[in-house]
């Protein structure tokens, strides 16, 4: 059986739309990241650049890690496709705000164990996947450990402070497995998200935690449910790519095959 192999922030994208799918992971086809997700993706490496230098003993300061945030706006390793809505300059202004509150607000209250946990590979041979991944955080708590996800967007937040958990429990559960693997550390305790709003202004700034429980349980299911994973290993051994053209992300600036896709009539 060929084996295939999987990103974990990939498995949502096969669900909402397998045709988006199969074009930019299984054909390869690219289109280049918007500043929305070039913003996420600078936000990750300054808070990972803290944490990792506060789990090492290294304490390097707030400022110094923010740094990291701006290079990945203005020096990214990918052609980002900044546009009026959010240009580089303030998708730099929304990571830093973030940044200096994660530190500050979140950063603190954590325990981490480990921090940017890369798995190359977990091969999964009944169902054909192989997953790949990197963990953001694994946690320690007082009864064990469990990992923690940062989540950047215009709704990762709530207005009243609670973060938005929905549609994270499957990717959750994939970024156990991987920890797992990489790490060695046994995942007992739930997941948790930590939310970041990427609002333009200082109150919709916000920054806030949540626990998903059983997300591995959605992901490789129960004795009475197949889980997400052989559900995914289905649609990809079947090879119907079909096409979701509801989908919130079926726009040019998502798909790679959107000015081809024949779903769109």
């Amino acid at each position: 059986m060929a084996i295939v192999t999987i990103r974990a922030s990939a498995l949502s994208t096969l669900f909402d739309c397998p045709a988006r799918f199969e074009a930019r992971h299984i054909r390869g086809l690219t289109l280049p990241r918007t500043g929305k997700a070039q913003l996420g993706t600078a936000v990750h490496a300054s808070t990972a650049a803290y944490d990792s230098s506060t789990l090492e003993g290294r304490g390097i300061t707030v400022e110094e890690a923010a740094a990291a945030a701006v290079d990945a706006i203005h020096k990214p390793e990918e052609a980002v496709a900044w546009d009026d809505d959010l240009p580089a300059t303030d998708a730099e202004k929304i990571a830093l705000a973030l940044h200096r509150r994660y530190c500050a607000e979140i950063a603190p209250k954590q325990d981490y164990a480990a921090v940017e946990v890369k798995c190359e590979r977990l091969e999964i041979a009944d169902l054909g996947l192989a997953l790949t991944g990197t963990t953001d955080r694994v946690r320690r708590t007082d009864s064990g450990f469990g990992i923690s996800d940062l989540k950047t967007g215009k709704q990762a937040v709530r207005a009243d402070g609670t973060v938005d958990t929905s549609r994270h429990a499957m990717q959750l559960g994939v970024y156990e497995l991987l920890a797992e693997n990489a790490s060695g550390i046994t995942i007992t305790e739930p997941a948790q998200i930590v939310g970041m709003q990427t609002g333009k202004t200082d109150k919709a700034q916000r920054v806030a935690t949540a626990e998903v429980h059983t997300a591995r349980e959605l992901l490789v299911g129960t004795q009475d449910q197949p889980g997400m994973l052989e559900h995914a290993a289905t649609i990809i051994k079947s090879g119907a790519f079909y096409g979701n053209p509801s989908s919130p992300l079926c726009h040019e600036k998502y798909c790679p095959a959107f000015k081809t896709c024949h779903y769109r009539r």
